[in-house]
């Protein structure tokens, strides 16, 4: 228990950092798309004379924004989800459901990964319309997307593991009670 308990505390610190630093890059990048839609805004109505290239630049800045806070949603359960069942089923029962759905989803985004950074490879054959950028450095936002949740996923799995196998009090996650969901789900 004590290697599963170190290796959850790395995870946590690593996943930290990331979230971290996500949402620090995360704002940076909301502020940057405010201020091209507000120029296109003043360009096409003020000026009469839109610009080409605001609308994608600010769909690029949302796709990167969500992008560097997905793993840090994931794993404060920031996402929707419906966790009626698990609050019906006795404690070790949702626990085993909840770990077999936690290893469910990390082979869906382990996948995701790989698909995503062959996408990624892909993108550098073709260029954005009216940026004039390789579109391989806006599709590079989804395996970024998804490894952040996976990590995520990964120390998920090993709490609820430490929390089935060893002391609960220890294993699981503390959320702030202002970033936890309604229903106190994690």
């Amino acid at each position: 228990m004590i290697i599963l308990q170190r290796l959850v505390d790395y995870l946590a610190k690593l996943n930290e950092a990331i979230g971290f630093i996500g949402r620090n890059i995360a704002w940076v990048l909301v502020t940057a798309m405010i201020s091209v839609i507000l120029l296109q805004v003043f360009c096409r109505y003020v000026l009469n004379s839109a610009l080409p290239w605001p609308e994608e630049a600010a769909r690029a800045l949302m796709i990167w924004m969500m992008a560097v806070v997905s793993g840090e949603a994931y794993r404060k359960g920031g996402f929707v989800a419906i966790d009626m069942l698990l609050f019906a089923l006795p404690e070790r029962a949702s626990r085993i459901l909840k770990l077999t759905l936690l290893v469910c989803a990390g082979i869906v985004l382990f996948k995701l990964v790989t698909l995503g950074i062959d996408f990624f490879e892909r993108g550098f054959r073709s260029r954005a319309a009216s940026m004039h950028i390789s579109r391989a450095w806006i599709y590079l936002a989804m395996p970024v997307c998804f490894f952040t949740m996976l990590l995520a996923n990964i120390e998920l799995c090993l709490r609820e593991i430490g929390c089935l196998f060893g002391d609960k009090k220890i294993f699981e996650l503390e959320l702030p009670s202002n970033s936890a969901s309604s229903s106190g789900a994690e």
